[in-house]
């Protein structure tokens, strides 16, 4: 399959694109002042979050992710390592579940899970199948597994999807889900690598995340609420009075991406349109955070290169070229909060470059 290459599209050639994702990944994993990948062993590795100074599933498994797309085994079996060692939850209703933060030690600040982790798990460890072999596969099909059953497999569990609607939970225990979580892209692989009596649910997983992230865009804006209910209604939680803040970001990099490797769908790219359309016209929103009909709320934004670069890897939906060049203009942020917006920004050059490739496609050619 042949990726669309949004930075050809505005005259890069593929020697300043190699350059440009090769710069950001040494940013992220080898920049002795500027990096936030550490190995504190010969078998270990951790992603850090510099702003709260742990390491989180979030982080864990973007890493694996990003190693995986770039062909960097090394780093991924020391991310997957520490995982197993350090995060997994080997007894109790969260068997099978990773502690979604931990210290740079690997002791543990929560002994829950955050859903979005395992499915970037799950999908990495897929592609690192596809791309390397070995049992990567099985450790894949466990992760699933235990996101679907786990009511049946632990006592007191309880799956990180609902099981009547379909929809991701925003952690196991509560009945709302984040849009941000939604990943149809990855659902719809997840159900070739499942197992088989788990296909359907995960096409339907699929259709229902589709449907559920243009429901929770606003009609208006296309701007996403951090967090919804099971109607794509706006529920506010944390203390915080703005419903478009950090984690909503990522909505437009996922509508990018389900666009690349399926197709668009008209709905999510008319919530795409409108975002795009919404933060190019008030460009405030890059430094103050908003309600989702675009009124400030007064709150600085935490992660502006995040916000920046995921509505550019929109344009895989939408093929707004103004954004990919915004996209091209910016670097690599520096400072206490450059671990969530450096990933967000990773992941989003890849995507405009044709470089996120789904490794389960027979034939992958990303360029």
């Amino acid at each position: 399959m042949k990726y669309p290459n949004m930075f050809a599209q505005i005259g890069k050639t593929e020697a300043e694109i190699d350059a440009k994702v090769s710069a950001a990944f040494r940013a992220i994993f080898e920049d002795e002042t500027e990096r936030f990948y550490f190995e504190p062993d010969d078998l270990h590795g951790y992603m850090l979050d510099t702003g709260n100074i742990d390491a989180r599933t979030e982080g864990m498994s973007y890493g694996m992710m990003m190693a995986v797309q770039m062909d960097r085994q090394d780093i991924f079996d020391r991310l997957w390592r520490f995982s197993c060692d350090y995060m997994l939850l080997r007894s109790g209703r969260h068997a099978g579940y990773f502690a979604w933060s931990v210290k740079p030690d690997g002791s543990h600040n929560a002994e829950g899970p955050a859903p979005d982790g395992e499915e970037y798990y799950a999908m990495a460890l897929l592609f690192a199948a596809a791309r390397w072999g070995g049992d990567y596969a099985d450790a894949a099909r466990q992760i699933l597994r235990h996101c679907v059953h786990q009511d049946a497999l632990n006592e007191n569990g309880c799956a990180m999807w609902d099981p009547e609607n379909k929809l991701i939970r925003f952690i196991p225990e509560v009945d709302f889900s984040d849009p941000s979580y939604h990943l149809p892209h990855f659902y719809a692989l997840f159900a070739q690598g499942c197992d088989p009596e788990d296909r359907e649910f995960w096409r339907a997983a699929a259709a229902a995340s589709r449907e559920y992230i243009a429901k929770s865009c606003h009609p208006v804006t296309g701007l996403a609420p951090e967090y919804a209910e099971y109607d794509g209604s706006t529920k506010l939680l944390f203390g915080k009075n703005m419903a478009f803040f950090s984690d909503a970001y990522r909505v437009g990099m996922n509508i990018g991406l389900d666009a690349a490797w399926f197709g668009p769908t008209a709905a999510l790219t008319d919530a795409a349109r409108r975002l795009q359309a919404t933060v190019a016209n008030n460009p405030e929103l890059l430094e103050t955070a908003c309600q989702l009909d675009g009124s400030l709320e007064g709150t600085p934004v935490m992660h502006p290169l995040g916000l920046l670069a995921t509505t550019a890897a929109a344009s895989l939906a939408t093929g707004d070229l103004d954004w990919v060049r915004r996209l091209w203009d910016a670097g690599p942020r520096k400072g206490a909060r450059r671990y969530y917006d450096n990933c967000l920004y990773f992941f989003s050059l890849l995507m405009c470059a044709g470089r996120y490739v789904n490794w389960m496609d027979k034939s992958p050619n990303p360029s």
